[in-house]
């Protein structure tokens, strides 16, 4: 079997070298079979995630108790990680620095500690979201179909992104967005094109086959679209300039509450089990369970009503702190939350429609988190459909500008600094670029207290 695998690979890179349209036609196939196996093995595993997440969130909104052994189950998370994890608990990570370099082995445990995991933090109460969980369990896959047809590097990388495309799909309901997001997610300020068949193949199978498996995700609809005026121009450079800066907000206190959270207790167990009893307190501080799990009526409320010109910072503490003691889930919905009702709260100063800002804040605050401006622009679009579209651009470039080289994946690569004014070590990825901004200004503060 090996032989005639072999001797059929050998004819067909021959004929591909006698006739580049040959080549062409051999690599189109090759991926088109390859990102629909990935998205139908995605898409039917994000299925099953999402079924039970659904699940275990009813299960705490019928039980409040649970949310007291938040503790505990983080706990539980935490040492399973410790003990079967391995290089897994760097979750997406992981995912961009096997794509970025080709160092380390995505394990094929990841893929059902992450569900787990994922499912328990929902389950008790943790403010996390679910992005995360399909994209890891997408590039657990895709690195699955690699091996199995012994991929080389560069095809690896490809299949990769095809698998972080189907998670995120599959998760979300958005397959062009999904297609865009692993071209786009691994360099900042540089797009994949050579990953564009396999990624868009994967995102729609996935897509297709989670809903085949009667998934139904939540679209959002805008009640009111203002004119393209100069002072409406001016208005949305205003709120995105601060949905920029507030995405910068999540992503710094999320990282530093890790460190912090790393550097005082040096055993995870004990890290989420604490972590988990200030998530506790600080339900009873704020005097509301609105900002657990998802938050998903916060978005819709967003959308049809008036928020709590103060929500946004209330999802923020809750998901950073979520995260930052180690619980398991993804950044994105609650990004959703965070820019949405961010945008209602403005609704009230710019005198814009609610629903309008509460999109575009949806879109602003992820782009800037995720330094994905066009996969963004695709999300808007699909989620909000085609109204008001250069307005949605706007925003997106604009927050991905003012969010700095900040974001909530360390491990993406700066491919190109936002501004020439600002140098960026080459190659360098946010996790070392972070650390050299924060390094140079500890010198300038300690010069400066000399004096």
């Amino acid at each position: 079997m090996k032989n005639i695998r072999k001797k059929f690979k050998d004819m067909l890179i021959f004929l591909g070298k006698k006739n580049s349209s040959v080549a062409l036609g051999i690599t189109l196939i090759k991926w088109i079979i390859l990102g629909s196996i990935v998205g139908i093995v995605t898409g039917s595993a994000a299925a099953l995630f999402l079924k039970s997440l659904e699940l275990a969130t009813n299960l705490r909104m019928q039980n409040s108790w649970l949310l007291l052994l938040l503790p505990i189950g983080g706990a539980f998370v935490s040492f399973l990680y410790s003990r079967y994890g391995k290089n897994s608990s760097k979750g997406n990570n992981l995912i961009l620095e096997k794509i970025n370099e080709n160092s380390g082995r995505i394990s094929m445990r990841m893929a059902p500690l992450v569900f787990i995991g994922t499912v328990i933090t929902h389950l008790f109460g943790g403010s996390a979201g679910r992005e995360g969980t399909g994209v890891q369990i997408g590039s657990t896959i895709a690195e699955g179909v690699g091996r199995f047809f012994k991929l080389d590097k560069i095809d690896t990388r490809i299949i990769l992104m095809s698998g972080i495309s189907s998670g995120f799909a599959s998760v979300f309901g958005t397959p062009l967005a999904g297609t865009v997001f692993g071209l786009e997610v691994a360099t900042l300020g540089i797009m994949s094109y050579e990953a564009m068949i396999p990624c868009f193949t994967a995102s729609i199978v996935g897509d297709i086959i989670s809903k085949a498996w009667g998934i139904q995700h939540i679209h959002y609809k805008i009640l009111e679209v203002p004119e393209l005026t100069s002072m409406t121009v001016v208005k949305i450079v205003f709120a995105a300039i601060l949905f920029g800066l507030t995405s910068r907000l999540f992503s710094e206190l999320t990282h530093k509450l890790k460190e912090v959270f790393t550097e005082a207790f040096k055993n995870p167990v004990i890290k989420s089990f604490i972590g988990g009893i200030l998530v506790i307190i600080l339900v009873y501080v704020v005097g509301t369970r609105d900002y657990l799990g998802l938050s998903i009526p916060l978005i819709s409320d967003s959308f049809t009503s008036k928020v709590h010109p103060l929500a946004f910072l209330g999802k923020i503490a809750f998901t950073s702190l979520t995260l930052g003691a180690g619980f398991q889930g993804g950044e994105v919905t609650p990004l959703f939350v965070i820019g949405s009702t961010l945008g209602n709260s403005l609704s009230n100063i710019l005198h814009m429609s609610p629903s309008f800002l509460a999109a575009l804040g949806l879109i602003g605050v992820f782009t800037g988190a995720t330094n994905t401006p066009i996969a963004s622009f695709f999300l808007g679009i699909e989620m909000f459909g085609a109204q008001g579209i250069e307005l949605m651009f706007m925003t997106c470039v604009i927050s991905y500008i003012f969010s700095g080289h900040t974001g909530i994946y360390t491990s993406q690569k700066i491919g190109r600094s936002k501004s020439k004014i600002i140098e960026v070590p080459h190659n360098a990825s946010l996790s070392y670029y972070r650390k050299k901004v924060s390094n140079k200004e500890n010198l300038v503060s300690g010069v400066g207290s000399s004096f």
